[in-house]
């Protein structure tokens, strides 16, 4: 067994996410982290983790991000950590790079 993987994200389909549409390698159970392009949809949801980090790097675009109810203008080359509990959103025309610690668990994704 190889001690690296490689995902090629052009290569992965888009799903739906509260976001908006997702490409993400790696996200498998008791992965250290995953990756995720995602674009930015205009019905984005208010969401939180309980047990995941979440980093993103804004790609393209600008707009801001809610986060805890406040709104933080962001562009191109911004990082944002969000830590559990902070209830977060993106908002406006974005494309974003999302990496999640531990990998992403759809179960530990939760609403208002």
């Amino acid at each position: 067994m190889k001690n690296y993987e490689i995902a090629k994200l052009n290569d992965i389909e888009a799903t739906m996410c509260p976001c908006g549409t997702t490409k993400r390698a790696f996200a498998k159970e008791g992965s250290a982290a995953s990756i995720h392009i995602v674009e930015i949809s205009k019905e984005a949801k208010t969401h939180y983790h309980k047990k995941m980090t979440e980093i993103y790097l804004i790609l393209e675009g600008e707009g801001y991000l809610e986060l805890d109810g406040e709104k933080v203008p962001v562009e191109p080359m911004t990082t944002i950590m969000i830590k559990p509990g902070c209830r977060h959103r993106a908002v406006g025309n974005l494309k974003i790079v999302n990496i999640p610690v531990p990998a992403f668990d759809e179960s530990d994704e939760y609403f208002d």
